[in-house]
């Protein structure tokens, strides 16, 4: 999973004596990269990111959730409310979320799949670089998307329209067969290395591919239930919002609870609480699944613009802007980046930045 630096600033705010933990156990990717075959890369400047292992973050938070005396316990199958004793019952039971579907018309959830389809892989090669690589094939355009992930590893989330997935017979072929067809097609961007199936895969089987699902609710309460995650909402992967966003609405329950001493001592209280929760969260991930949205189609759209020859630079820089959020400003930046003198001076004021916004929040050793 990747994360920016919003989410290190809410756990350095939240739990300061927890954070550095999770700052440790992560990795910092520095720029980003766009290969277009064997053309020339482009360099997207000023970006940088965080990285690990999603059970690597799995494994820090529950250490720390012990530390303060959570009771935790797991595989516990629970399908509905009643089931659990608790004051406030949070469902992050993910997209297809039994306890949301169990009240699906309350909820008023809307779920909308992407064309477009993908699977989360790994690769043996250490990715220092975030980097997007397309490749055409007979059957169209594929890519993948590569950042660090665990040591000496990192991840490769390859992505294609629905004829490009048929076409190649990926929708059939067995996940080892998969892999080193993968392997052969982004051989170059992998630099001859291996690509990896997900955790519990024999080859055997197929790859898990999937589509995107973009979950909606109308409301994220029902009386003492509460939404968060992506039993809430979903963000297409291409953003790398999703893990944020889930802190994030933990973060702003948590808020909402502990405002006032009424938020946690009454039932009432905590009513009023997890309605104020709802409504402020649900009004700011509005405008975010909007912008995912256009990110998502932005991809699904990829391989008729590469399709149609366009500039690399600019076919980068609409990448770059795939979310609609940039200005002229931007792209004057974007083309100066290809200049190798402009990209280190970028570089360097990328890294003052970094470490300005570490030390702002109490971060030490903000260096590495």
């Amino acid at each position: 999973m990747t994360f920016g630096e919003d989410l290190l600033d809410d756990f350095f705010r939240t739990d300061p004596a927890g954070a550095p933990a999770l700052r440790r156990a992560s990795r910092l990717w520095s720029d980003q990269m766009v290969r277009i075959g064997d053309l020339k890369p482009v360099h997207l400047g000023g970006k940088y990111g965080y990285s690990m292992a999603r059970v690597t973050m799995l494994q820090v938070l529950t250490e720390r959730a012990e530390q303060l005396g959570v009771d935790l316990r797991f595989g516990s199958n629970v399908t509905g409310r009643d089931e659990i004793d608790a004051d406030v019952v949070v469902a992050t039971d993910g997209v297809g979320s039994r306890l949301r579907t169990a009240r699906a018309g309350h909820f008023g959830t809307t779920v909308e799949p992407g064309e477009n389809r993908y699977v989360w892989l790994g690769t043996d090669r250490c990715v220092d670089v975030f980097t997007f690589a397309f490749e055409r094939t007979d059957a169209g355009w594929i890519w993948f998307y590569a950042y660090p992930s665990a040591d000496g590893a990192s991840t490769c989330i390859v992505e294609c329209a629905p004829e490009t997935w048929t076409g190649l017979g990926l929708d059939s072929v067995p996940a080892a067969d998969g892999l080193r067809m993968l392997e052969s097609i982004f051989a170059d961007a992998l630099g001859g290395h291996r690509l990896l199936a997900p955790a519990g895969g024999d080859g055997a089987g197929e790859l898990p591919w999937l589509r995107f699902r973009e979950v909606r609710n109308r409301t994220w309460r029902d009386d003492d239930l509460v939404l968060a995650g992506d039993a809430a909402h979903t963000t297409h992967f291409g953003i790398g919002s999703g893990t944020v966003l889930a802190v994030q609405d933990g973060v702003a329950l948590a808020d909402a609870l502990y405002a006032t001493h009424d938020g946690r001592a009454t039932a009432q209280g905590r009513i009023a609480a997890l309605s104020a929760y709802d409504a402020r969260r649900r009004a700011r991930l509005g405008p975010i699944q909007d912008m995912a949205r256009r990110n998502m189609r932005w991809f699904e759209r990829a391989g008729e613009r590469l399709e149609r020859g366009e500039d690399p630079v600019e076919f980068s820089w609409a990448l770059l802007d795939r979310r609609g959020d940039m200005g002229r400003l931007h792209y004057r930046l974007h083309r100066a980046t290809q200049i190798g003198p402009v990209r280190q001076v970028r570089r360097t004021l990328t890294s003052a930045r970094r470490v300005r916004r570490a030390a702002q929040r109490g971060e030490r050793g903000a260096i590495g």
